[in-house]
């Protein structure tokens, strides 16, 4: 007899509650198209010609798909002295980011399993310090990062900007 009287209720909740959550998803749903207006916006102007963007039809699909922006940005563009595009520009992260990254992920799982799963004295102490540095501001270490770079001769020299990008990986 107490489930018949809750029944009722229960199905009423349950309306609600899918119109509630619907309208969530609504609402995610209008912000997400707004927040990726801007990247829409982007893709297609870069795919259409310059006719077609004088136009003013900017949310409009391009009519015929051309990549020749692409193309001479990668390339041809102006983007400093040279007119040599964003070619070389790229290939400098790569060269920069790729180490970088690989190497600051290897040491810090290496850091991190040794923390976790080796028992040593002081370990806590350990770990507390690596956690300390994480809250230090780079403003702070920003001189002594370029004096140490100076005195072991890699400052100005790729190898001396991905060591700092280890540096600050780890931490």
């Amino acid at each position: 007899m107490a489930d018949l009287v809750i029944s009722p209720a229960r199905g009423q909740s349950q309306a609600v509650r899918v119109l509630l959550r619907w309208s969530l998803y609504a609402a995610l749903g209008f912000f997400v198209v707004i927040y990726l207006m801007p990247l829409f916006v982007m893709v297609t102007t870069s795919l259409k010609s310059l006719e077609e963007i004088r136009t003013g039809d900017l949310v409009a699909l391009p009519r015929e798909v051309t990549f020749d922006a692409w193309f001479t940005a990668w390339s041809g563009a102006c983007t400093g002295i040279k007119c040599e595009g964003v070619q070389p520009y790229f290939w400098n992260s790569v060269l920069i980011a790729v180490p970088g990254v690989a190497i600051s992920t290897l040491v810090g799982a290496v850091n991190g399993y040794v923390v976790a799963q080796w028992r040593f004295r002081g370990a806590n102490i350990i770990f507390a310090l690596m956690l300390f540095g994480c809250f230090i501001p780079f403003q702070v270490v920003l001189l002594p990062m370029a004096r140490v770079l100076g005195i072991m001769g890699i400052a100005g020299t790729i190898q001396g900007l991905i060591f700092v990008h280890v540096v600050y990986g780890i931490g």
